[in-house]
């Protein structure tokens, strides 16, 4: 009989069922949000996080803190690189306009809608750069390794001391503290970055030059 296949077909609990309704909801919102004419390609949530990318944007007032900071260490006219982390790049390009220019060095190729400004980015590669970028050419270089490993860390570092011109401004787990000042030379600010989603592992910002995050 009929009746005895549906017996067979996997049912889902109330409570997963409501959370996937939930999820979907929120997921029409977005779209929703994006094709109305107040749609910003550059807010953050434009482009959604990817766990699996290890993805974590952070909160509004954070990204606007860290791109603030910024804009004022590169100074009038300057290059800003900003490597594995797209919300404060967005935040940056919020600011058109302003005596600055920005890149966005990023694994994720979602990123590439922001043109001539993405550069693809393996950490794994970490000077498998495109001839343009030149040693030394940024004024300061804002790094947030995707993943908490001193591998990880080592890798980006060197990316990063090929671009900058002397400013780094790092964004990593407080636990690589040790890691940082060995491989970087810099040293943990009073500013703590959050997340739109709460971490689990505590977060610290570090830099090699006198900032407005103490």
């Amino acid at each position: 009989k009929m009746d005895d296949d549906d017996d067979d077909i996997p049912q889902l609990s109330s409570h997963a069922l409501a959370a996937l309704q939930e999820f979907y909801l929120e997921q029409q919102q977005r779209e929703g949000m994006k094709t109305s004419q107040g749609f910003n390609q550059y807010s953050i949530g434009s482009i959604e996080e990817d766990w699996q990318l290890s993805q974590f944007w952070y909160s509004d007032d954070t990204a606007s803190c860290l791109a603030n900071e910024a804009v004022v260490a590169a100074g009038k006219g300057g290059r800003i690189a900003c490597i594995s982390a797209p919300s404060v790049y967005q935040k940056l390009k919020e600011q058109d306009g302003k005596d600055f220019s920005v890149c966005i060095l990023e694994y994720d190729r979602r990123f590439s809608v922001y043109g001539e400004e993405f550069i693809f980015y393996d950490y794994n590669h970490p000077l498998n750069l495109p001839e343009n970028l030149l040693p030394h050419s940024f004024d300061i270089v804002i790094a947030d390794p995707p993943y908490l490993s001193e591998e990880c860390l080592q890798k980006t570092a060197e990316t990063i001391k090929y671009l900058t011109k002397g400013k780094i401004l790092l964004c990593t787990g407080a636990i690589m503290e040790e890691q940082a000042a060995k491989h970087l030379g810099v040293k943990i600010c009073k500013f703590i970055p959050k997340h739109s989603r709460n971490l689990a592992n505590e977060f610290r910002c570090y830099v090699n030059y006198a900032s407005g995050l103490d």
